[in-house]
């Protein structure tokens, strides 16, 4: 009975089967489960929130999510790959611009600094230690190298072989805030040059009696005791090309000046001078006071030369600094540790509005043996050379008045 009736209940009871193994979704009495009321889609007219038989949706599966419409993914990453690209251009482009900022200048300052001439002018034994304060002992030579017969006669230059000094200055910066002093040193001074003995200063640098930058060097630091820190010279022709790369230098003399000797015609008031007549105006010993009226036209053209070098108008325009760069780094003889950079103080201090002035003069005698000289005050020069070796502003007394 039991095992039939068993029977019975399986053979017939198929859907039965089905049911119970289907009964972890649906209640035996054949109410919903509470897994499958939860996701069964709701029947038409029921609220949402209402009844027991209501069911609770989904949201969608971007709901509340920013789409953006405009994107369109081809799945290949093509679009990803070309922005990656962009932006390595922009910055490979942005490191070329900062290294090219960084390497021109640098590579433009090398150039130009290797042109200048080096001599060895600062290098004798025995030479004073160094002092507070900066110098530089600037040289004009009547150099004709590089001249050739048309230019020397165009500039009136002469045929001289060798050469001489033509100016001889010493630009002084005090230690600190104190002004600069370019002092003047007359190249017919009487001193005790090393070799020589007793002569005019210029015999020191000239060729002819074996001179030149380190015996002149020598010559102004054992007669002052004052330690040059800097060496600087130009001949005529780097002089010449310096002014016209400048495009002139605009000077004004009080008297019109003529000398055939120099090449020189001009008349009285501000103009501007090109190279030849600048020279012929720097040189020209053709007025009462010769040799000490050049002095002071030398030393006042050197200046505005330097202002106009430095000013900015000249510095940002390349059809000006360039050249005058080209120019002026081939020129320049300077002592062997110094270097372009030199240049450019020396160019800073000169345009501080500094005081000029000479060694203190006492007399101008004429001598049996060596012609006409120069005789420094003893007194105010040792005064002037004193406060140089203290890293002093020179004292108004140590200046030589007529300069």
């Amino acid at each position: 009975m039991v095992d039939g009736t068993d029977g019975n209940s399986r053979g017939s009871g198929g859907s039965a089967g089905d049911h119970n193994r289907t009964g972890v979704f649906r209640r035996g009495d054949g109410n919903p489960d509470e897994i499958e009321r939860l996701y069964r889609p709701r029947s038409e007219g029921r609220s949402a929130s209402g009844g027991a038989g209501s069911t609770r949706r989904m949201p969608p599966a971007r709901e509340g999510r920013p789409s953006n419409r405009s994107r369109v993914h081809d799945g290949s990453g093509r679009k990803r790959r070309e922005r990656e690209q962009r932006r390595r251009r922009r910055r490979t482009i942005l490191v070329a611009v900062v290294v090219l900022l960084l390497l021109v200048p640098s590579v433009f300052y090398l150039w130009a600094d290797s042109r200048l001439e080096r001599v060895e002018a600062l290098a004798y034994e025995g030479r004073p230690d160094d002092q507070p304060g900066t110098t530089y002992l600037i040289v004009g030579s009547d150099s004709r190298e590089g001249l050739n017969e048309e230019e020397r006669r165009a500039l009136g230059t002469g045929d001289a072989e060798g050469k001489r000094t033509d100016t001889i200055m010493v630009l002084y910066v005090p230690d600190g805030d104190g002004a600069p002093t370019i002092i003047s040193v007359p190249r017919d001074s009487l001193v005790d040059i090393p070799e020589l003995g007793e002569n005019k200063i210029n015999a020191a640098f000239a060729e002819a009696l074996d001179g030149g930058p380190a015996r002149l060097a020598r010559t102004f630091e054992e007669a002052s005791g004052v330690h040059l820190d800097h060496y600087v010279e130009i001949g005529m022709g780097g002089f010449v090309q310096i002014v016209d790369a400048l495009g002139g230098v605009e000077m004004c003399p009080e008297e019109a000046m003529e000398d055939p000797k120099a090449n020189l015609d001009i008349e009285a008031g501000c103009q501007e001078m090109d190279g030849s007549t600048a020279l012929g105006y720097v040189r020209t010993r053709a007025t009462p006071n010769a040799d000490l009226d050049r002095i002071k036209r030398q030393r006042e053209f050197f200046s505005e030369v330097i202002n106009k070098a430095t000013a900015t108008g000249t510095l940002v325009n390349p059809f000006r600094s360039v050249p005058l760069v080209n120019e002026g780094t081939q020129t320049f003889e300077v002592n062997e540790d110094d270097h372009l950079h030199h240049l450019v103080s020396m160019g800073l201090a000169m345009r501080e509005d500094p005081t000029t002035t000479s060694v203190p003069v006492a007399s101008t005698p004429t001598l049996d043996t060596v012609g006409s000289v120069v005789l420094w005050d003893e007194t105010r020069a040792e005064e002037m050379f004193g406060a140089m070796r203290e890293g002093e502003e020179i004292p108004e007394s140590a200046m030589e008045e007529n300069f």
